[in-house]
């Protein structure tokens, strides 16, 4: 199974829809000077999707036993309309999901 398709069966999974590869767009997202993340991020659009006619998904290596690849899928709509505002969506996602919750 090539990477490709890979990612094409993980959204399947998670948006229930099929995906065609249109492109891969190399991605590089920096902080104050510094690359937080850099990468390519692989663009799909959607057949029969309720909400998006286009998918961005990447994935990465994690420091999780059991779990050593994390595949991330991010939804084209507005305002993520391309691969840079998705790749920082995830980012932001990320950082909201490690933070203690508020009592």
């Amino acid at each position: 199974m090539t990477y490709i398709d890979e990612l094409r069966d993980v959204i399947r999974r998670l948006h229930d829809a099929e995906a065609t590869h249109v492109e891969s767009v190399p991605v590089k997202e920096t902080f104050q000077g510094q690359t937080v993340w850099e990468g390519v991020v692989e663009v799909f659009s959607l057949k029969d999707h309720p909400t998006a006619h286009r998918v961005y998904a990447w994935s990465h290596d994690t420091d999780i036993p059991g779990n050593p690849r994390r595949h991330v899928t991010v939804l084209h709509i507005p305002p993520v309309i391309s691969p840079l505002l998705a790749v920082r969506a995830a980012i932001v996602q990320e950082f909201k999901s490690r933070e203690p919750e508020e009592a």
